[in-house]
């Protein structure tokens, strides 16, 4: 019988070797193990926590441990950081429990007969130590990255677009666990009775604080379990990708290209904008990501979606001048979305600077499906100003047919063709909006 902390011990083991994402290997693990709700839900929580708070965590550790954390068992490292994670932010559970729980799933999980005793021996020592102290680098980026455990890259990235306080600032919000923002399916029924059927089936609801249409859920666990969700009352988005949908401004009976669509939330929001009138083309390279914008627009009703196996960076010259409005929702860093997935800051940053030639490919493409009039939108989720601002002033500098078009968030007001939302300042995913405009006979 498995136990939440093996379950998130084995999901952090999965990550370190073989690079897996703690979400998808997570659930795995949920299923294989058959834990109860309550079991499922610590599993999680122990397992962002640790990924929140790794580089904090080994910071404690290194001072403990005779050797080097990197000669450690994967599994007794991960283990000891679940252990110490727990004496650190958990105080549901005695320390001397959480202790005796670590030195056992050390016996249960590795080979080595002296594991259990090192791994004793280090959690009582951290114990009899008291109030462990802040971490202290060598500067104050290296104590911000210690602190709130992203690495040091990162840290000077945000440091250079914010300022220290303003990074500081998101690298706590960073480590928050935010609300399910759920997206009310309109033409199903309102917000007021989608809450109402929520709560009874013991969801905690609240409206969001300047989102229309939009209620933030906590304590639902399995989402898809709930009968609103499965009757197509709502679907889950962020508030910052809905706003990019809003910023579009669609309009019922119009052409739609969702050019990087999956899991289809730009497409779903946009029907529902269109009153389900009109015709929205959504596209994605991967089959099996076709299948959940299919499963999406059967649940919700939205019967002007019709998925397509498209490569958004290969020209279809049938497409060209085709649609009133061109989503490209590019691939990124994902460095918005750290608070939902926290193993994104740990990115190895070599391999994120291809992405902008990337995306400038998809953009150039993409816009060339845009009627004479039409908009083209452009997205991320990612905060850095290579994948931003500076991909899209070097396609309006190629391309003098487009030119950005203001337009106004609810609650922020009016926008001068492009928007950065910042998690620590708007309240959402870290998110990048461009809307321009086609130059052209609108009519």
């Amino acid at each position: 019988m498995g136990s939440a902390r093996e379950a998130a011990m084995l999901t952090l083991a999965a990550c370190e070797r073989q690079g897996a994402w703690s979400d998808g290997y997570l659930k795995k693990i949920l299923r294989e193990q058959s834990l109860d709700r309550r079991d499922a839900a610590l599993a999680a929580k122990l397992c962002y926590g640790v990924l929140q708070n790794k580089l904090l965590l080994d910071w404690h550790l290194t001072r403990f441990c005779k050797g080097k954390l990197t000669a450690l068992d994967v599994k007794v490292l991960c283990n000891l950081r679940v252990a110490v994670y727990q004496l650190l932010f958990l105080d549901k559970i005695p320390p001397s429990a959480a202790v005796n729980e670590a030195v056992e799933l050390t016996k249960k999980c590795c080979r080595n007969p002296r594991a259990a005793g090192m791994v004793n021996g280090i959690l009582r020592a951290m114990l009899r130590n008291g109030e462990l102290p802040e971490p202290k680098g060598r500067d104050k980026e290296e104590t911000l990255s210690l602190k709130y455990s992203h690495p040091r890259w990162l840290v000077e990235e945000f440091t250079v677009a914010l300022g220290m306080e303003g990074a500081e600032a998101l690298l706590v919000e960073n480590n928050c666990q935010p609300s399910t923002a759920a997206q009310v399916n309109v033409l199903h029924g309102s917000s007021a009775d989608l809450a109402e059927a929520l709560r009874k089936d013991g969801a905690e609801v609240q409206p969001h604080p300047w989102l229309y249409n939009c209620l933030l859920l906590s304590g639902t666990g399995d989402l898809e379990r709930l009968p609103p969700f499965q009757n197509g009352a709502f679907y889950i988005q962020d508030a910052a990708s809905r706003l990019a949908v809003a910023a579009a401004g669609v309009e019922p009976g119009s052409r739609v290209l969702d050019c990087c669509a999956a899991p289809g939330g730009k497409s779903f929001a946009a029907a529902i904008d269109m009153e389900n009138r009109g015709e929205i083309i959504s596209c994605d390279i991967h089959p099996h990501k076709i299948k959940l914008i299919e499963a999406g627009r059967e649940r919700l009703g939205l019967s002007i979606i019709s998925p397509c196996l498209q490569n958004a960076a290969e020209l279809r010259e049938d497409w060209l001048d085709g649609f009133d409005t061109v989503f490209t929702d590019v691939p990124c860093s994902g460095l918005g979305i750290i608070r939902k997935k926290p193993d994104i800051r740990y990115k190895d940053p070599e391999k994120l600077k291809g992405l902008p030639g990337v995306q400038r490919r998809i953009l150039d493409n993409c816009s060339r499906y845009v009627r004479p009039g039409g908009v083209l939108l452009y997205s991320t989720c990612t905060l850095l100003r290579r994948e931003n601002e500076d991909v899209v002033d070097g396609f309006l500098a190629a391309h003098s047919q487009f030119e950005p078009e203001a337009f106004s968030l609810s609650r922020f007001g009016e926008q001068p063709g492009w928007v950065t939302l910042w998690p620590h300042v708007h309240g959402t995913d870290g998110f990048f909006v461009a809307k321009l405009r086609k130059r052209g006979d609108a009519s």
